[in-house]
């Protein structure tokens, strides 16, 4: 534990994670890999917390059209990263992991309804926990449930691992010559409209002092480098 930089994360996971080389769903091999990573954060003490989205079976604001109201979508994409959330539980389970998903919405025959104090000691215990179905209120985004669930569980770290090396100045994709910051602040991120996080999320997270790394979930070992002190990815603070 002495050699832990964070003892405490936030783990914001897309839901397109989940869908390896699929157009969609979930590949169990790809959510396997994910588990085994978070697994390893377990096994030399960080107490770890998810958000996992919902992207690779449902976005609320993209469902809600002139026939469907945006209240109901979005309740319909709270329940895709629930279904999302039971599947890295198995997966966890499977490695030999105790972990407990704890639901924004009430779904008590599947799993949890959130209480902050029962999370904190969830943590103690040893155990991962998956906080589901957003802030379970329409029209936020799971990366502002991500900003909210670190806050009230005081977290050290909030996490977002993508599928880039961190922050750039435009999307490296398009412009191979786009810049990668290694650290950068809330407003500048904001200011800048760099799409990291939504604004929602960074406001919550420069207001309550939660530091946000960026890195790439896809490169193996990342996030344990980086709990344990390795500078990797873009540092917004």
């Amino acid at each position: 534990m002495s050699e832990l930089t964070y003892k405490r994360i936030l783990l914001k996971l897309s839901g397109e994670a989940f869908m390896g080389d699929s157009a969609g769903g979930i590949d169990g091999n790809t959510v396997l890999r994910l588990a085994e990573e978070v697994k390893q954060l377990c096994d030399i003490g960080v107490q770890v917390g998810l958000v996992i989205g919902g992207g690779n079976i449902l976005r609320g604001s993209e469902v809600a059209s002139d026939v469907m109201n945006r209240v109901t979508s979005d309740h319909m994409g709270m329940l895709a990263t629930v279904i999302n959330a039971l599947a890295m539980q198995d997966s966890l389970e499977s490695l030999g992991q105790d972990v407990r998903v704890m639901s924004a919405l009430q779904i008590n025959q599947v799993c949890e309804s959130f209480k902050r104090r029962r999370a904190v000691r969830h943590f103690e215990k040893g155990r991962v926990v998956i906080f589901a179905a957003g802030t379970g209120n329409p029209f936020f985004t799971t990366d502002s449930a991500a900003s909210l669930r670190g806050i009230e569980v005081e977290a050290e770290l909030l996490i977002k691992a993508t599928k880039v090396d961190g922050i750039y100045s435009e999307d490296p994709v398009k412009n191979p010559d786009a810049t990668l910051y290694s650290r950068i602040s809330f407003d500048e991120a904001i200011d800048q409209r760099l799409n990291v996080m939504d604004a929602t999320a960074l406001v919550l997270c420069r207001d309550h002092k939660l530091p946000l790394r960026v890195v790439n979930i896809f490169d193996k070992g990342a996030i344990k480098r980086l709990v344990m002190g390795d500078d990797i990815g873009t540092l917004v603070e």
